[in-house]
């Protein structure tokens, strides 16, 4: 089936105007069950987040309240750390911290929410909040965009195909 035009298919990210947040919202032809384990369980997350040239490799990952977790994003010979803490992992929403290693003073506080829209259909809302208006932009230049439309693409694949359960 393909998605009807109501749904958001590709990644609508926005910088809110008055404090230094991005918005992300994103719909899965999914459960919301499905999302949350997708973004919890290390050998899904591995296989999809971030941009198709990039692979990742899990060095740590405790998806509980109070856990922890570091990746590594692995291209050719480079190496770009990721660790944070999971302040709050429940089925309704997910609250972690984010850092990349290769600026430790940019850590962002970010909030995952899955919003069931019926018919087989869930909304992804994630909310990044960093320290000043400066990291928000560094962060939005960063190339995010295409990590995160192209490891959405990824998991929709594997959802599709049946292998999020």
């Amino acid at each position: 089936m393909n998605p009807t035009p109501d749904r958001i298919t590709t990644a609508t990210i926005e910088a809110d105007p008055d404090v230094p947040l991005v918005r992300i919202t994103r719909d899965f032809r999914a459960s919301a069950a499905q999302l949350f384990a997708a973004h919890t369980d290390p050998q899904l997350y591995a296989r999809w987040v971030g941009p198709e040239s990039v692979g990742t490799v899990i060095d740590h990952w405790d998806a509980r309240t109070g856990g922890s977790w570091r990746f590594l994003n692995t291209r050719g010979d480079e190496e770009y750390g990721f660790h944070g803490s999971f302040h709050e992992v429940s089925p309704e929403r997910i609250v972690q911290t984010f850092t990349f290693e290769g600026f430790p003073d940019g850590v962002s506080l970010e909030t995952m929410t899955f919003e069931d829209l019926g018919d087989g259909w869930t909304r992804l809302h994630s909310q990044s909040l960093v320290d000043s208006f400066e990291g928000r932009e560094a962060m939005l230049a960063s190339g995010m965009e295409v990590g995160i439309n192209e490891g959405y693409a990824a998991l929709d694949s594997m959802l599709a195909a049946g292998e999020v359960a």
